[in-house]
C-alpha cells in the first residue's frame, strides 16, 4: 500500500507514469517524423511532373465534378505586346458549354463566367479553399490574388461543378 493519504495505490501511479511517457513517445514520435518529411523533401524531392498528376487528380476526387481545361494561357498562346513591364495573365477554361475567363494580377483576380449567372466560387489551393468569391447576375467576379503555389477555381452554377485545371499563378 502507499504510503501517502491520497487513495491511490502505487498501481494508479504506475499507470499514470506509463500513460505521461506514451505521451512522451508520442511528441517524440511527431517530431521525428517531422524532420523525416524535412529531409526526403531536400534529398528526394517530388518530381514536377508526379507533384502535377497528384494536384490532377485531387481535382477529380469528386466524380459529379465537370473539368474545365484550359484553351487559352496569356503566357503562351499570347503575342508580347511591346513597352508592356507585367501585363496581366489572361486564362480561359472551357467546360460543355462553361466558360472561365480569368485575369490574373499582382491585387487579384477578375473573372467572367459565360453563359452568365450567379455563381459561387471556391479558390482552392489544396485540400481546403482558399477564398470564396461569388459571381453576379452577368457572371462577373473578383477576389484576391491567388496562391503562390498552384490553384484551381471551383464553380457551383445551380446544379452543376465545375473545377478548372490546377495552374500557377
Amino acid at each position: 500500500m502507499n504510503d501517502r493519504n491520497d487513495g491511490r495505490d502505487e498501481r494508479d501511479e504506475y499507470e499514470e507514469r506509463e500513460e505521461h511517457g506514451e505521451r512522451d513517445g508520442e511528441l517524440y514520435d511527431g517530431l521525428l517524423e517531422e524532420e523525416l518529411r524535412q529531409a526526403a523533401t531536400i534529398l528526394d524531392p517530388v518530381p514536377a511532373e508526379l507533384r502535377r498528376i497528384a494536384v490532377d487528380a485531387f481535382a477529380l476526387r469528386d466524380l459529379d465534378v465537370r473539368v474545365a481545361e484550359l484553351t487559352f494561357d496569356s503566357l503562351v498562346d499570347a503575342i508580347p505586346v511591346r513597352g508592356e513591364t507585367d501585363p496581366p495573365r489572361m486564362l480561359t477554361f472551357e467546360s460543355d458549354g462553361v466558360t472561365v475567363d480569368v485575369e490574373v494580377t499582382a491585387d487579384g483576380l477578375i473573372g467572367q463566367l459565360l453563359p452568365p449567372g450567379p455563381a459561387g466560387i471556391e479558390v482552392l489551393s489544396g485540400p481546403r479553399a482558399h477564398a470564396r468569391l461569388t459571381a453576379d447576375d452577368m457572371g462577373r467576379f473578383t477576389g484576391a490574388a491567388p496562391p503562390a503555389g498552384p490553384f484551381a477555381l471551383r464553380l457551383r452554377t445551380g446544379r452543376e461543378v465545375v473545377v478548372t485545371e490546377w495552374l500557377r499563378a
